[in-house]
């Protein structure tokens, strides 16, 4: 199976009045046979760093900070990547899946922030004091609510340790979901042995980019959830005050969480996010020799990715965009268009470098439905790494009778 790929031409800002588009090179031509459809993987890896964006100035991300990643949600572009691929330890920013395993249990109505839970000695004996904590001693009752403010606040181990064993009936049944819940957003470069981070000999691993995945995940399914738990200064339980250390919230403008870790092993980590005018960044970073370092990098990344760069519509919803082949079909090609608006931020606002292509594996086979998502527009900025947007079929396609098989075959010796 071919991977066609059609180059658009004339693209600016001015697109978003433009009824259609030009196109500039037609698809490759499509092999006659058909390989079995599979999934199309990728082994494009992204540079180490990326060199310095035009108009936007070079991220202020310390060279000692081995991992970083900076996303634009509303375009689902990245802004800034250093080796987001690269396993590492993430120490208590595991809880941000603990957070958002028990947000989707609570939302389906399994878990309710008023259920009281009652301390076990078992859990006390052994997580009382241990790290960052909420001091929880045994025979005391606590709400869900608590402890899911202590695990967000004061990133509180034994907690989170209280939470999954309510929730779950065990412990290794909450890991098991948190994983189960890693897999389900496509989390390859995961797995989870504790749910709060604590050492364990390294059977908790994950990724910048797959953190970015859990971040925009919880954000965008459970934002009540999010804002009700995230972003707080910190929180008095019993006769203990205690300061959260995330390092963007209050002090960048928008920034609203999410969650710091640290051990020896792991180095500083932190997950963040901020949102202004709708428009939502997550960043992460890994491996930070020290907590200022992190949190210097932290605050001057997050800031630089809404001040420099502009968010521009380049393409307007139900926009028409070409055309691609179809296999064994009723008709020859399908017709392509946005399903959304397309977005981009752009260095200084500056369209001028703005390269767009339509991609598929091609031809499709029919037959296809109206609105099916059939291919992708891939949106390159110069100094970024390229994002794709999908596109849909404008219409449906049947699948050929005889005589239209007969006829494609005959046209397909001709062309």
């Amino acid at each position: 199976m071919n991977k066609s790929i059609i180059i658009l031409s004339g693209l600016t800002a001015a697109l978003v009045a433009a009824p259609a588009i030009s196109l500039l090179a037609a698809a490759e031509k499509a092999a006659p046979e058909v390989a079995p459809k599979s999934a199309e993987t990728s082994a494009a890896v992204s540079p180490p760093l990326l060199p310095m964006t035009e108009n936007a100035g070079a991220a202020p991300v310390d060279p000692a900070i081995p991992v970083a990643l900076l996303i634009d949600l509303a375009s689902g572009q990245t802004l800034y990547s250093r080796d987001p691929e690269r396993r590492f330890v993430p120490a208590s920013v595991t809880k941000v899946m603990t957070a958002y395993s028990a947000f989707g249990l609570i939302a389906d109505g399994k878990l309710s922030p008023d259920t009281p839970v009652t301390i076990s000695k078992d859990i006390a004996d052994k997580w009382y004091g241990e790290g960052s904590n909420m001091f929880l001693r045994a025979g005391e009752t606590v709400s869900v609510e608590q402890l899911l403010m202590g695990i967000t606040t004061v990133s509180a181990n034994d907690a989170s340790v209280v939470l999954g064993t309510m929730a779950a009936g065990s412990l290794d049944g909450w890991l098991a979901m948190m994983n189960a819940n890693a897999a389900q957003l496509g989390m390859r470069d995961t797995h989870f042995g504790t749910p709060n981070g604590w050492p364990d000999e390294g059977r908790t691993f994950t990724s910048a980019r797959d953190l970015a995945r859990l971040a925009e995940a919880m954000t965008a399914r459970y934002p009540e959830l999010y804002r009700q738990y995230f972003g707080h200064p910190g929180m008095r339980y019993r006769d203990i005050t205690q300061v959260n250390h995330d390092p963007v919230t209050g002090v960048v403008p928008g920034a609203d969480g999410i969650k710091t870790g640290y051990t020896r092993q792991a180095g500083y980590n932190f997950v963040g996010s901020g949102e202004r005018n709708g428009r939502r960044l997550i960043m992460v970073l890994a491996g930070a020799p020290t907590a200022r370092m992190r949190d210097q990098s932290a605050r001057a990344l997050l800031s630089w990715g809404f001040d420099a760069f502009q968010p521009r519509v380049i393409l307007q919803a139900d926009m028409p965009v070409g055309m691609a082949r179809v296999q064994s079909g009723a008709k020859t090609s399908v017709a392509l268009r946005t399903e959304s608006e397309v977005l981009a931020s752009l260095p200084g606002g500056n369209s001028d470098q703005l390269k767009l292509s339509v991609r598929y594996r091609g031809p499709i086979e029919a037959p296809i439905a109206k609105g099916q998502k059939v291919a992708v527009l891939r949106v390159e900025i110069p100094g970024q790494l390229p994002h794709d947007v999908p596109l849909v079929a404008s219409e449906e396609v049947a699948r050929a009778n005889a005589w239209q098989r007969f006829r494609n075959g005959v046209t397909g010796l001709f062309s």
